[in-house]
């Protein structure tokens, strides 16, 4: 089997004080992992431990060595006059490991400030998995998704996974288990 890229061993985790904790688990390459609970129980706070942007209390997180991140934040920057189309957003994201899925290509030629908001959440979320990152951090990547678009994500996150990892946080238990090889429930 090979070595995890993460292992969380009672990782309670905050900012002033802890937030979310004891856990443990652990992201091997290739998977997609969930985590979902209620809003406010930790979900993004244990991201942004993970990114080394919140204070461990107690356990602690391992990192294989070398492990490169990726982190995409709930709601992605998107101005309201953006002269980019969306070949020129995913080259600027660097995100070359390989072509956009084919879903994405009517989308790709356009100026993505004419995109819809579901349209512009999964052309983001590609550029975070179309890059070279080992581990993706993807917070709340259903926003702005209804249920066709959620569909599209998880076969995504499916079918285009190679040995990089994923793991996401959401609060939309049944996206979690279509999208995910496991699912962490966090209580509050």
């Amino acid at each position: 089997m090979p070595q995890p890229l993460l292992v969380a061993n009672g990782l309670v985790t905050g900012y002033t004080d802890p937030v979310i904790g004891p856990l443990s688990f652990s992201i091997g390459p290739g998977e997609v992992v969930g985590l979902w609970g209620a809003n406010g129980c930790g979900k993004s706070t244990l991201l942004r431990a993970i990114a080394n942007k919140a204070r461990i209390f107690e356990g602690g997180i391992e990192q294989r060595p070398g492990l490169t991140l990726a982190w995409q934040i709930q709601q992605p920057v998107r101005l309201d006059e953006m002269p980019l189309s969306g070949h020129d957003y995913l080259r600027y994201a660097q995100a070359d490991r390989e072509a956009a899925p084919a879903r994405m290509n009517p989308w790709l030629d356009r100026r993505i400030d004419t995109l819809s908001g579901g349209q512009y959440q999964l052309l983001a979320v590609w550029a975070i998995l179309g890059g070279w990152a080992d581990l993706v951090l993807l917070d709340e990547p259903t926003n702005n998704l209804d249920p066709q678009g959620q569909q599209i994500l998880a076969e995504i996150l499916k079918t285009e996974q190679g040995t990089r990892a994923v793991l996401l946080v959401s609060h939309e238990h049944s996206f979690l288990e279509q999208a995910c090889d496991q699912v962490i429930d966090i209580a509050e």
